[in-house]
């Protein structure tokens, strides 16, 4: 079964999404293949790095209001044994990451960099907005600095994955992470591991009924 997931590395439900699948399909016997789908939450631009509390502050009634939110789902995050430092985080534009993404999958190397990208933008205070970042923390998921660094400065990938972030409007979706198992089943939210195993196993005997 192919799931494919679409999310933002800005976005810390995806992360905690990311693990529940993940504790989920340690408890699902079925072959699956995980494609990462890219999504933006905020495409603006960020012409230089700001604090995301600061950031986001005059967006949702100020920065105790967000600093509510931000206490639940590091809560949240927490429980599925993630670390969310929102104090450290940087607002970042997530295209060019989204890049890398589409750039490791093809070195599969997808997952691993996934993770690091997360691990940067929301415990490390990276700023996932610099290509050189990138590039350093591409090396610490396997990938060759040099090598990111060129494929990012080249342009590289960039209208494949202006295609696919089209493909998701068209496809209807509006909030992330989704969850599409089978090119044809929906899950949205970061639901918990036993709701996603669910979906597999009803999925998983669907398209067995249908083969």
């Amino acid at each position: 079964m192919e799931i494919e997931i679409y999310a933002d590395v800005a976005c810390p439900w995806c992360y905690i999404g990311k693990r529940r699948l993940e504790q989920a399909l340690e408890s699902y016997d079925g072959e699956v293949t995980v494609r990462y789908r890219p999504f933006q939450l905020d495409p603006s631009p960020v012409p230089t790095p700001q604090p995301l509390v600061a950031g986001l502050a005059a967006k949702f009634g100020g920065q105790e209001r967000v600093e509510q939110m931000f206490a639940h789902v590091t809560e949240v995050a927490a429980d599925a044994g993630l670390r969310l430092d929102f104090d450290r985080a940087v607002a970042a534009n997530t295209f060019d990451a989204h890049r890398l993404v589409w750039y490791a999958t093809r070195q599969g190397l997808a997952a691993e960099t996934v993770d690091a990208l997360y691990r940067a933008h929301f415990t490390d205070g990276v700023d996932v907005g610099s290509r050189a970042a990138l590039a350093r923390l591409a090396a610490g998921a396997g990938l060759d600095e040099a090598e990111v660094r060129a494929f990012l400065d080249s342009g590289e990938g960039s209208s494949e994955v202006a295609a696919e972030l089209a493909a998701a409007r068209e496809l209807g979706v509006t909030s992330v992470p989704t969850f599409v198992l089978a090119g044809k089943y929906a899950v949205t939210g970061a639901q918990e591991p036993q709701t996603l195993l669910a979906a597999l196993a009803e999925v998983g005997q669907r398209e067995a009924s249908t083969s």
